[in-house]
């Protein structure tokens, strides 16, 4: 893995507005706490989520966003981007890669995370289709897209952007995590980021003491004991 001093910049990317916060938020806290630069890479606004709707779709984006970048303030992150898929009909296309590459070639991350792009078994949330062909997309556009200056070579002729090797992807939401992060100490930042989603879990009767319980088995299945709250990633070497 690569060593702290060596990670700059971190691009994170998902598929909705508090994918970011429950997949890595934790993570991302502590990275900005450190001085690392981090994006976030959205491809649609959630327009189709919601609970007891009384917003159109394009009010429902709108209200997304901006619950999105009050969550991102709450770990530190102000670069938020959206791509403006649908939400529910994302595929692993070649626009959504080259999408994807371009904004990899302007940050230039260290390390990228996304969602795993395999259905998990175990616990199925993770496994939304539109998670799936983000995280696929993202490790295509990883590798070769953004790295291969003869691929979408337009990123270059047309907007200057040279091409760029990502050294580790750190995916989320998958069965066999091999990388864990203690965000214990940032614990209370997660949850206020996820609680700005509010059109999403203000509904959910015990929603803090549900998300503690499950960071806090992530916690243990990682061995760091009890009262500890941890993040699971699956990190893949791309450099």
């Amino acid at each position: 893995m690569l060593p702290e001093a060596e990670i700059n910049r971190v691009l994170v990317v998902t598929a909705h507005p508090d994918d970011a916060d429950f997949g890595s938020a934790g993570s991302v806290a502590l990275f900005a706490d450190r001085g690392v630069e981090v994006t976030y890479l959205l491809a649609t606004d959630g327009d189709a989520g919601g609970n007891e709707r009384t917003l159109d779709n394009t009010g429902m984006a709108e209200l997304r966003r901006t619950e999105q970048l009050a969550a991102a303030k709450a770990v530190g992150v102000t670069d938020v981007r959206f791509l403006g898929y649908s939400d529910g009909q994302v595929v692993p296309s070649l626009e959504l890669r080259r999408a994807i590459a371009r904004v990899i070639r302007q940050v230039r991350p260290d390390i990228v995370i996304t969602h795993h792009p395999d259905r998990n078994y175990q616990f199925i949330a993770p496994s939304h289709p539109d998670h799936r062909a983000v995280g696929g997309a993202t490790l295509d556009a990883v590798y070769p897209d953004a790295r291969n200056p003869y691929a979408f070579p337009e990123l270059f002729k047309d907007e200057g952007l040279e091409a760029w090797t990502v050294r580790e992807v750190w995916l989320n939401g998958g069965s066999t995590p091999n990388h864990y992060v203690d965000v214990t100490e940032v614990m209370d930042r997660k949850l206020a980021a996820l609680q700005s989603h509010v059109s999403q879990v203000s509904h959910v009767e015990g929603f803090a003491d549900f998300v503690k319980g499950r960071f806090a088995a992530w916690a243990k299945q990682a061995g760091f004991g009890e009262g500890r709250y941890a993040e699971g990633f699956q990190v893949v070497p791309t450099g």
